[in-house]
């Protein structure tokens, strides 16, 4: 008696007699299907229910057992059935060449029923054992993937949570963040097959900057409330302490990154974001007056995005610019405050730009 009683075995054989010795033997112990020709045997093999195991003679008419394992191996729904060619072809050779083909094993004809049996349970044990590692192997792969969502929405969160600590305390800037990532990844899109910038201008890093967008001004919790919101221009030492928000930011970036094992590429972005952003393509930006390409990459496109979404702001000190002026306004900063090809990329689609505000548009925001 067989452990395998509900297995479904296909037997392919031009000769009535050897169908009917086989079946006979194999009926006890499991279903059995079978087929007189190689173009019936592949018709049944991809029909459901789908065999476990096909047991295939090499000399037919027509399509011969050769022939028949190639059309099984090329068909998506056969490939992974196991096949035993059965044949009176019992040189090395031959065996080669069936073994070759994909078969699991040769039985030479005529055949002994003890053999025939003990060959079909191992074939089927094997099959179980592949069966079952491949149920294994999806589950856990829906469990990784399950567990890398988990962790990317996590990752998300958190980086939102974090970026709107400084938010609240700068409650006029409403959905900037929302904003501002946008900008951020679609002006990366447009310079992504850019001569100066296809090489950096990967899809990870494209992903990898828009999660770090956020965080630009974390650095804004440590600036004080009566500069942060003052209605009024600050006055020279006021200046210099909000300026300090950009340090600060990548200071504190800077000290999460040593309290994990492992490097976050996110997190190395979200530092030069952070530290950089206020720089200028002339060099008269701050914290260090860096200039052109000294200033990281992903500096430069939110330089170009934070301003932008800053003046079709509201702010405590101004009202928000109507779209065309701030165009105009930003235009002018090419080689100056932007990095021209950047800035170019802007403004041939400032439209689209002017689409993503009014996606996330605030009641005071732009015009």
């Amino acid at each position: 008696m067989t452990e395998y009683p509900h297995a479904t075995i296909l037997i392919v054989d031009d000769a009535p007699e050897n169908l009917f010795v086989l079946s006979e033997l194999l009926q006890p112990h499991y279903r059995v299907l079978a087929a007189n020709n190689g173009e019936r045997g592949l018709l049944v093999a991809a029909a459901e229910p789908l065999p476990d195991l096909i047991l295939l003679d090499v000399m037919m008419p027509g399509m011969n057992g050769y022939q028949v394992m190639q059309a099984l191996q090329a068909n998506a729904r056969t490939a992974d059935i196991p096949v035993i060619f059965l044949t009176a072809l019992s040189s090395p050779r031959e065996e080669e060449r069936g073994l070759n083909l994909g078969a699991v094993d040769y039985i030479a004809k005529p055949i002994t029923p003890a053999t025939v049996l003990a060959r079909v349970r191992t074939q089927l044990q094997a099959k179980q054992a592949r069966d079952w590692l491949k149920d294994q192997n999806a589950t856990l792969e829906a469990e990784v993937a399950r567990r890398m969502t988990e962790n990317d929405l996590t990752q998300q969160v958190s980086i939102r949570a974090l970026a709107h600590l400084a938010e609240i305390r700068d409650p006029e800037t409403g959905k900037h963040l929302a904003r501002t990532q946008g900008y951020v990844r679609l002006l990366a899109k447009l310079l992504e097959p850019h001569a100066r910038f296809k090489e950096r201008l990967t899809p990870r890093y494209i992903d990898l900057l828009a999660r770090s967008a956020p965080l630009h001004d974390i650095g804004k919790v440590g600036i004080p409330d009566h500069i942060l919101n003052k209605p009024g221009k600050l006055n020279a030492e006021e200046w210099r302490v909000m300026q300090t928000h950009a340090k600060l930011g990548s200071d504190a970036i800077d000290l999460a990154e040593q309290d994990i094992e492992k490097p976050l590429d996110f997190l190395a972005l979200a530092k030069e974001i952070a530290h950089w952003h206020h720089e200028k393509w002339d060099g008269s930006g701050y914290p260090d007056r860096l200039s052109g390409d000294a200033i990281p990459l992903s500096a430069r496109l939110m330089a170009i995005a934070d301003v932008f979404d800053a003046l079709i702001s509201p702010r405590v000190y101004k009202p928000a610019f109507a779209f065309d002026v701030a165009h105009d306004l930003i235009a002018v900063q090419r080689g100056a405050h932007f990095d021209p090809d950047i800035l170019d990329a802007f403004l041939s689609h400032y439209q689209d730009f002017v689409a993503i505000a009014a996606q996330h548009h605030d009641s005071q925001t732009g015009a």
